[in-house]
Order: structure tokens, then C-alpha cells, then sequence
């Protein structure tokens, strides 16, 4: 077993919640960063998800967040501190062969129910079909703005790898997927504490695109700021948008601020003064995920598009 994992908010956190005004709301739910065993109930529910969001590094060090997806049961709790993936990050997909002994951070959603759990830890072995995780952080967050969602196994084999595109600017088929897109995962990293994989969503088209890159009002959420503290110290991101009917998958990696300024201004859906800009480096797109949605429902309290007409 590692050693005793970092515990308690670290200063970027910190700073995000004094800027929001929130440290003091914040402080009451510290101790869910604490190290923890991955009880009966946390075990139970991982065991009946087919969904997994990935954060890690490539070969280059680059941040990038994938999918991993399989029947129920395919994540297992094997001890308290340890959780294995029975499934691969396939090949086209920027995190395939990942190496382990790097700090991974993982999100499990049921989207059928919305609920949702990260993970946090140590890769400590990556095979094709099998990645093995020991945790240091495992907690809850709340079921706000989860489109329901009912996905099952896809029904045909997954395509080969010919849709696969790399490169540094996207095509139009990219950037309809992004203004569509009520969903997506973002990914951030501390330099000492770890990655971290976050879900995100909202209405349609509130990922926005201008001739500055991508941006996104941040939502009123539990006030901890993980992915926002993480980004004050460190910039690095990654974005990763799923088609759920098609199986196609978009990889964004790049670099995030957030951006504060006057409440209630164009694009501030959540009405918080935040929206967070992303400027891309590098994209990738991948071919499957292997569940298809068959089933929809949107988030009954998305907060409306506030652009200007």
C-alpha cells in the first residue's frame, strides 16, 4: 500500500473557495478527502455501474480523459483500497497503454439513477483488458445536472479504428459535436495530489465556441472546487465529449483558467460570475464506446442558455 495520501483541501482549492466566498460551506465537507476504505455501499455501487471517466497521462506526459465501459461488474472491488477496471482503453484512444505508477483519477455514473462517485489514486498496474487502481480519495458528489440516461452494451461489434483523427485544430463534425454536447468530462491534475475526472452538464450548446477556443459557465455545485483548484495551480485539461448514440468520442487536451467577472452577464448560465475558457493543444477522435444510449431524459433544472440574442 502507498503511504498515507495527501488529506484536506490544498492551497488552490482554498484560493477558488475564498474568491467564490464559500470557505467556510466548503470546510464542512473537508473530510471527505480524507483516505478512505471503499465500504459496502461505495462496493455495491461500483459493481452495478457500466460507465468509468479516466484522467492519466500518455507517454508524453500530456492530460488526456478517456472512457471505460462494460457490463456490471465490471469494476470490482477487490479490497478497501483497491479497485479493479475489467476493461482496456482501446486502441486509437490517446490513453491506450497507459502506464501505470502514475496518479489516475476516475468517475463512476449512473446515469440511469444520476448518481455519480470519483475515485482517486494510483494506477499501480495497466494491462489490455485490466487496470488496477489504489484508491486514496472515494466520495459522492451530487446528482445536479446528469441528463438521465439509459445505455446498454452496444449491440454490434465496435468499428475498426478508421475514424481515428489527430492533430491540433478541429473539423466541423468536432465542433457540432461540442455545441450539441449536454455532457461531457473534464480532467485536471495536481503536481503532487493527482488527476482528477469531473462530469459536467448542462443544455445543449453550453459548451460555447468563439474565436478565443471554448468556454463554459461554471454551475453552483458542492462549493469544494476540486477541478477549479486544480486549475489555479496547475492549467492543464482535458475534455472529453461522447456521442451516446453513435459511440463516438472526442479528446480535447489543452490548458484552463477561469475567467471571473460580473454576475449575470451573456453566458453566465449559472449566474456565479464564473466561466472557465479551454485552449486546445492537441484532439484525438476515437471509435467506440461499447454501450449506446437507448433511452433519454435531460436534467429537469438545466439552467438556460443566457447569450445574448
Amino acid at each position: 500500500m502507498t503511504e498515507t495520501a495527501d488529506a484536506g483541501f490544498h492551497p488552490g482549492e482554498l484560493a477558488v473557495q475564498g474568491e467564490a466566498g464559500v470557505r467556510r460551506e466548503a470546510a464542512r465537507l473537508e473530510s471527505m478527502l480524507e483516505p478512505v476504505e471503499l465500504t459496502y455501499g461505495l462496493a455495491g455501487f461500483l459493481a452495478g455501474q457500466n460507465f468509468l471517466a479516466l484522467t492519466g497521462r500518455d507517454d508524453a506526459g500530456r492530460l488526456w480523459t478517456s472512457p471505460l465501459a462494460g457490463t456490471p461488474g465490471f469494476l470490482e472491488v477487490r479490497s478497501g483500497r483497491e479497485l479493479a477496471v475489467h476493461a482496456g482503453i482501446g486502441e486509437g484512444d490517446p490513453l491506450h497503454g497507459i502506464a501505470a505508477r502514475q496518479k489516475v483519477g476516475t468517475t463512476a455514473v449512473d446515469f440511469a439513477r444520476r448518481r455519480r462517485v470519483r475515485i482517486n489514486g494510483l494506477l499501480t498496474a495497466a494491462a489490455d483488458d485490466l487496470l488496477v487502481v489504489e484508491v486514496e480519495q472515494a466520495y459522492g458528489n451530487c446528482p445536479q445536472f446528469i441528463q438521465q440516461r439509459l445505455l446498454d452494451p452496444a449491440r454490434n461489434e465496435p468499428e475498426a479504428v478508421g475514424g481515428l483523427r489527430r492533430g491540433g485544430e478541429l473539423g466541423p463534425d468536432d465542433l457540432a459535436l461540442i455545441r450539441s454536447a449536454d455532457t461531457f468530462f473534464l480532467g485536471t491534475a495536481h503536481p503532487e495530489r493527482g488527476a482528477d475526472a469531473s462530469h459536467r452538464g448542462g443544455p445543449p450548446g453550453f459548451v460555447r465556441i468563439d474565436e478565443r477556443g471554448l468556454w463554459w459557465p461554471d454551475y453552483l455545485g458542492n462549493n469544494m472546487f476540486n477541478s477549479l483548484g486544480n486549475l489555479a495551480v496547475s492549467p492543464a485539461a482535458a475534455l472529453l465529449f461522447l456521442d451516446f448514440t453513435t459511440g463516438a468520442t472526442l479528446h480535447l487536451s489543452g490548458t484552463a483558467r477561469v475567467e471571473w467577472g460580473e454576475v449575470g452577464r451573456p453566458g453566465d448560465d449559472g449566474h456565479d460570475g464564473r466561466i472557465v475558457r479551454f485552449e486546445l493543444g492537441r484532439f484525438v477522435t476515437a471509435c467506440c464506446l461499447p454501450v449506446r444510449e437507448v433511452a433519454y431524459r435531460p436534467y429537469p433544472r438545466n439552467p438556460p442558455l443566457t447569450d445574448e440574442r
